[in-house]
């Protein structure tokens, strides 16, 4: 055998070697691409774990936010709303009742105004308008007006007699 090589023997050898350093270059990059997208999947998934727990306490101190910020005073301003409604429908009703009780009352007292007139109607009709009256320890019978020509007392215009007070 001869030691003497072709051009095609080169070429071919050439051909094969650089196959082979094409496979030995795909397979280390294959690894190399294997390792970095662990190592890539290893920093998404701390990043994303970092994030899922950043955005958990930044969800908790919103919350805690809006409590203080909003829902308390919501709750304290429907709780004074209740009260000062509830307080003054009860005082409503309070001044209604005492309303109602005070026209009932003054319905009552113009009944009783009227029997009492009627009543003093009838009593002037029965007394023919004579007066009975205690001035000063002094007893006086007044009598309607024109009943006397010339009385010897008046009381209020109208004539009187004097009754003694023995």
């Amino acid at each position: 055998m001869s030691t003497t090589s072709n051009p095609n023997d080169l070429s071919a050898r050439l051909r094969s070697r650089t196959e082979a350093d094409r496979r030995q270059i795909e397979e280390t990059m294959a690894s190399e691409q294997r390792r970095l997208g662990e190592r890539l999947r290893a920093v998404v998934n701390d990043a994303l774990r970092t994030t899922e727990a950043d955005t958990a306490v930044t969800v908790a101190r919103v919350r805690v936010m809006l409590l203080n910020a909003w829902l308390r005073p919501l709750v304290v301003g429907v709780i004074i709303f209740l009260g000062i409604s509830g307080g003054s429908w009860g005082l409503m009703q309070w001044l209604s009742a005492g309303i109602q009780s005070r026209i009932e009352t003054l319905a009552a007292l113009d009944v009783q105004i009227e029997d009492a007139r009627e009543t003093l109607a009838g009593i002037e009709e029965t007394t023919w308008g004579v007066t009975l009256l205690d001035i000063d320890g002094d007893r006086f019978v007044v009598l309607p007006v024109g009943t006397i020509a010339h009385p010897p007392w008046t009381v209020g215009g109208r004539p009187a007699l004097k009754l003694s007070s023995e």
